[in-house]
Formats: structure tokens, C-alpha cells, sequence
């Protein structure tokens, strides 16, 4: 792997070394941070703008970045990158024009055995990462190379496995509000729906497990999947943004807050919404899919 982002502006170093100095200041375990994705490879976006869906619409690189760390739990890890994401974010002079930050966070052991599987996701980062900081306490793994027959197969298996359990929570959704009439906990379900979808994606995409309950970071996550997402939860007017606010609230509160406020009238504007994700879901990964199937035969050739 490369050891140096010289190649970048200094505005993005700057960025990037604020980050990599906070992780280390509030996750002390951290073993190694990597910067793979867009500015890796350095093809990153630094401001596009376009209109898509009658809408104005703008696209910046993330800054992806792999934590490894040895001895705590995924959710201390998490919980503190959530605090360094924060504290990026109150930095930033033109929010529509800073890197959002994606961050994954990997125990050692782990990750290692990861590469050993020859699990494309990590064996990618591997490839094309930047290590912007190491410990020195441990060393990576040789990376096995999949075959593209492999990540086909795995990509497929992600793929049935969380689609279907999306669709099981939608039609569960459909069940209670019909049944039930308990809106809240069908609030909660439309959130695992949710959840399921971008996991399939992000599993038929990367091969990686995101780990995450917040909408908004997930979603954020696929947005460059396909333009099409931001006609699930456009978030352009009020009443979009509290529909939003209302099903990303629901892993929590549409369970153990008895004053979580769902009618019926909100239920019947978000089922559609994550039908549509459903469909967009199917789509992409089924053709990525078949990208996969494509560059096997491609490869025999």
C-alpha cells in the first residue's frame, strides 16, 4: 500500500491529517487508518453540480477511511468515530463543498482474517489504500485474490439473504398497519426495511457489512450507486424532511417511546417510499451482479 497523500491539495491534507489526529486522540486503540475509495485512487470529485429530477443536485468525494483497532468492541469504535465525524463537520466553512467522511471500522484479527478469505472489499483496500497511520504493533495479511466466479457467488448470497429479509419487514409493516393498527411499531419495521435494502447494496457493491443503524449515513453510503435514491426521501420540503426524520427516529423510538408520535397518514406516505427503494434495491445489484458474471467470462477468454 502507498504511505503518502503528497498528491493531494493541501487542503485535503489538512483535512484528512485533523481527522486521522482526532481518531487517534479519541479511539486510543486505533492500529492503522487507511484512506482507500476516490482519493486513493486519486479520481476523486471535488464539486459537480447538475439538475436531476427537477431538482439541483451536487456531488462531492468522500473521504473513506478503515480504523483497524485491537481489543474493543465495534461499538466503542463506532460511538467514537461518531464523535469524530461530528467534530468534522462543525470545521466546515462550505458544508456543500466538504468531503463528507466515511468511516468503517475493522478489528485486527478480523481484518486479517478478511484477507485470508480473499474478501474483495478489504483485498481492494489492501490494493489501492493509503495508510495514513500505523502503529507498527501488527502487520496485514497477504490478501488472497478472488476469482470473479467467487465474488459473484458471494455477492448473490448477500444479496438473497438481505433482500428478503427487507421484504420480510415490509410485508410485516403491511400486516400491522392492517391488522394492528399500531403505527409506531409499523414506523419500526419500515426502518428495517430500509436498513436491509442498503445493506444488500452495500454487500453486492463492496462485499462489506456497514455496521450502521442511522438512515442518513447508510443512505449516504449508496448515494453513488445511482441518482435515483434521491427520489426515495428527498428531503426538499418540510413535510420530506420530518417524514425523513420520522422513520430514521423509528429504530429507537417506534419501540420504547410510548409518546412517538406515527399516524396512519404518515405510514401511508413512507410505504410507498421504501417500495421505491425496494425496486432500485433489485435493479442495481441485479446488474451488478451480472457485471460480476460478465467479467468471469470476460476473464476465461
Amino acid at each position: 500500500m502507498k504511505k503518502s497523500i503528497t498528491y493531494l491539495p493541501s487542503n485535503n491534507k489538512k483535512e484528512l491529517n485533523f481527522i486521522v489526529e482526532t481518531v487517534l486522540q479519541r479511539l486510543k486503540q486505533t492500529e492503522m487508518i487507511i484512506l482507500y475509495g476516490s482519493y486513493a485512487r486519486n479520481d476523486y470529485v471535488v464539486y459537480d453540480e447538475k439538475y436531476e429530477f427537477g431538482k439541483r443536485q451536487f456531488y462531492v468525494s468522500d473521504y473513506d477511511l478503515l480504523v483497524v483497532t485491537s481489543g474493543i468492541s465495534d461499538g466503542v469504535a463506532i460511538k467514537a468515530l461518531d464523535n469524530v465525524e461530528d467534530m468534522y463537520y462543525r470545521r466546515a466553512k462550505d458544508p456543500d463543498r466538504q468531503p463528507p467522511v466515511q468511516f468503517i471500522s475493522e478489528d485486527m484479527k478480523k481484518l486479517n482474517k478478511y484477507l485470508n478469505e480473499g474478501r474483495y472489499f478489504y483485498t481492494q483496500i489492501k490494493q489501492e489504500g493509503v495508510v495514513l497511520y500505523d502503529s507498527g504493533n501488527f502487520k496485514l495479511a497477504r490478501r488472497r485474490k478472488l476469482s470473479f466466479e467467487e465474488i459473484k457467488q458471494q455477492a448473490q448470497g448477500y444479496f438473497d439473504s438481505k433482500f428478503e429479509r427487507g421484504n420480510g419487514f415490509l410485508q410485516t409493516t403491511k400486516l400491522i398497519y392492517d391488522n394492528m393498527r399500531d403505527y409506531q411499531l409499523a414506523s419500526f419495521n419500515l426502518h428495517q426495511a430500509c436498513e436491509n435494502y442498503i445493506y444488500a447494496i452495500r454487500l453486492v457493491f463492496t462485499l462489506e457489512n456497514p455496521k450502521q443503524h442511522n438512515l442518513s449515513k447508510l443512505l449516504n453510503s449508496v448515494k453513488k450507486y445511482s441518482d435515483e435514491f434521491i427520489k426515495v426521501f428527498p428531503q426538499d420540503t418540510e413535510e420530506e424532511k420530518r417524514l425523513f426524520n420520522l422513520v430514521k427516529a423509528a429504530y429507537v423510538e417506534g419501540r420504547y417511546n410510548p409518546d412517538f408520535v406515527v399516524t396512519k397518514e404518515d405510514i401511508d406516505a413512507l410505504i410507498p417510499k421504501v417500495e421505491l427503494l425496494r425496486d432500485i434495491t433489485k435493479r442495481i445489484c441485479e446488474e451488478k451482479i451480472g457485471e460480476y458474471g460478465e467479467k468471469k467470462i470476460n476473464c476465461k477468454l
